[in-house]
């Protein structure tokens, strides 16, 4: 036989219950409050104590170990401190934040200090059990939560990573774009000034053409006034 991994909590000796697994009944539900609860707390402290026995299988044989009933001294409480501090050094259990390790541990203390109290009233011992599932049940509900929740982080993280590569691309496109339209901004300035300077330089042309045709009329206009003031006064 092969005993489970060792505890803070104190067990007596296993006991082997049954060699065919599938034979076993369900395993009771401990530290929950119900009808036989009452009646445990009207009877002694070895029912409440039976509820932190532990049981695991090994080659298909059943055993199960509950804990001691022996009550524990001051001596015993600091040793169990002395304990608690070794384990958590051996361990390395971290100081901070989620740590499972030194949550074993101090539940392991928990359940210890538990035994030790009903060992002396049973009614406490059922007390303190029902505040422990309590505990239990309100980490379990957290670290639920915190799984959906880092769940659902990573897919945002998933979904900003992939709207972050469509956004790279599509500013990747819009530079492109921008590229080509100032090229075509500047081949049309370019255009513009060509057709600018062409303009001017056939007006120049045109202007000056008209100013010769201009100077010629007035020139024509002159010789013809002349001619004619010629023919008009022998008249007179």
């Amino acid at each position: 036989m092969i005993p489970p991994a060792d505890s803070l909590l104190k067990y007596d000796t296993p006991v082997l219950v049954s060699r065919n697994t599938e034979k076993r009944s369900p395993k009771p539900v401990r530290g929950i409050p119900t009808a036989s609860s009452i009646q445990i707390k009207q009877q002694d402290h070895t029912s409440v104590l039976n509820m932190l026995g532990r049981e695991w299988v090994e080659d298909t044989q059943l055993w199960i170990q509950q804990v001691s009933s022996t009550p524990s001294t001051r001596m015993d409480v600091v040793h169990l401190q002395e304990q608690l501090d070794l384990k958590l050094q051996q361990r390395q259990a971290r100081e901070t934040g989620i740590c499972p390790v030194r949550r074993e541990l101090y539940s392991q203390c928990f359940d210890e200090l538990i035994r030790e109290v009903t060992i002396n009233c049973a009614e406490r011992g059922l007390l303190l059990l029902r505040v422990r599932d309590e505990i239990r049940m309100t980490i379990a509900a957290y670290q639920t939560l915190y799984e959906s929740s880092v769940a659902f982080g990573m897919r945002k993280a998933l979904q900003a990573e992939q709207g972050k590569a469509d956004m790279e691309r599509k500013i990747a496109d819009l530079e492109t774009e921008k590229r080509d339209l100032e090229r075509q901004v500047n081949e049309q300035k370019a255009k513009c000034e060509a057709t600018e300077k062409r303009e001017n330089e056939r007006r120049q042309v045109e202007e000056k053409k008209h100013n010769e045709e201009i100077q010629f009329l007035k020139r024509t206009n002159q010789q013809l006034k002349a001619q004619l003031e010629g023919i008009i006064a022998p008249k007179k």
